[in-house]
């Protein structure tokens, strides 16, 4: 059955959850580009920087962000292709990577992570913000949670918007924060060689692609707004290399400086407590916004819930349990996370090499394909038991294993 045989859903969906965004609908530049800014901007990143600028030097931090940051953006790059090409979000893809009731994995595995990560990125603002005002966590955790569900819920045009204000802020702020500290402390090369030398230019690409190779799966549900290929292409591969660049950025030179492993704690360590609130609040804020609009996008697909009140559910669901996945429940999603890179190379194999199913509007869909499901929950093994190697990587090359061993059988039928 094709997805626009569902008129229940999409009759007043603004944000074309089930079926692909017209031509009419889709934007420039300068909006795509701010929307995927704003998703990489994720304090999360800075712990990442915070590693890296205390386990390698200068030089090694340097390469280690070029070398993983072209793979994530190369990665992230296709993906934003595909979206664009179709106009489909990732749970439509997989509609056709894995068939409509296969989908149904991937969409509850991407729903799951990201409502985790929206809840626990909620804590990570309301905890150190209510510690630093001396208020209730939990009153400004239920605040910022619904104010986040609300623009969330919006769609589309509340990303822009959220993006577009708290992006030029978190950059302007946070490149003044770390300049100061590296003046402070003496010069890039003198803050970096305080403590470098602990880890492997190998071990911190790892963490540069680990970093936000999850996530970057989603790339497809906000760029296929995109008007073209090329916007998408070159707004995402910017935007990933720019923003994760800039993430790390801050998190080595502040965590090198001062040991802490957050710009917010590095702010508050140089006397900038009310800028060190706005950047935590704007950086978790857009990327809680397509979190948790991914995971609206997820659950839609699964239920045939408008995606608005998927999202606003998936909200409520993710506030409530905010301070809970936060000191419970991050590990677990670590565990998870390693789904969803086999998950998309399995979307990009299986675009390039079944086009037909892509381009067709009233294409047939098959209820599952096993050997792509099987390739994602082997993928996702691989990652957490490998420990030689990039652990995506590993996940994305067994998946692909599977793909490929099922294509094969299926071009022999």
């Amino acid at each position: 059955m094709s997805e626009k045989t569902k008129p229940q859903v999409t009759a007043a969906d603004d944000d074309y959850s089930m079926e692909a965004v017209p031509e009419s609908a889709r934007k420039g530049f300068r909006s795509m580009f701010f929307v995927m800014l704003g998703f990489t901007f994720f304090s999360a990143s800075m712990s990442v920087g915070a590693k890296l600028g205390n386990g390698l030097d200068l030089n090694g931090f340097a390469a280690a962000c070029v070398i993983g940051g072209v793979i994530l953006s190369a990665y992230c790059g296709i993906l934003a292709y595909i979206g664009s090409d179709t106009g489909m979000s990732m749970d439509l893809l997989c509609r056709r990577a894995f068939g409509k009731k296969g989908s149904y994995l991937s969409s509850l595995v991407l729903g799951l992570t990201q409502i985790g990560w929206f809840g626990v990125g909620v804590a990570m603002f309301s905890i150190p913000t209510a510690e630093l005002l001396g208020i209730n966590k939990w009153v400004l955790t239920i605040v910022a949670g619904l104010l986040m569900t609300i623009t969330a819920a919006t769609g589309m045009k509340a990303l822009e918007i959220v993006s577009t204000i708290s992006v030029p802020l978190i950059v302007i702020l946070g490149v003044y924060s770390m300049v100061t500290a590296a003046a402070d402390g003496g010069g890039l090369a003198a803050v970096f060689n305080q403590s470098a030398g602990s880890i492997t230019l190998f071990t911190g690409v790892g963490y540069v692609i680990g970093s936000f190779i999850s996530g970057g799966t989603a790339t497809p549900n906000f760029i296929r707004f995109a008007k073209n290929n090329k916007v998408a292409v070159w707004t995402t591969v910017i935007a990933f290399f720019l923003g994760n660049t800039l993430m790390f950025c801050f998190g080595a030179i502040g965590g090198a400086f001062t040991g802490k492993d957050d710009i917010f704690y590095v702010m508050i360590a140089q006397g900038l407590a009310i800028p060190a609130i706005i950047v935590l609040g704007a950086n978790i804020w857009t990327t809680n916004n397509n979190a948790l609009y991914t995971g609206g996008l997820a659950i839609s697909n699964i239920t045939n819930a408008r995606m608005k009140i998927a999202t606003c559910i998936s909200g409520v669901i993710g506030t409530a349990l905010a301070i809970w996945l936060y000191y419970n429940f991050t590990g677990w999603l670590n565990i998870l996370n390693c789904a969803l890179p086999p998950i998309g190379i399995t979307v990009i194999l299986d675009f390039f090499l079944r086009r037909d199913k892509y381009r067709e509007k009233n294409v047939p869909l098959q209820t599952a394909d096993w050997f792509n499901l099987a390739g994602v929950v082997a993928g996702a093994v691989a990652a957490n038991l490998i420990h030689a190697g990039i652990a995506a990587v590993n996940a994305m090359v067994v998946a692909a294993v599977f793909y490929l061993i099922g294509f094969a059988a299926t071009k022999q039928k």
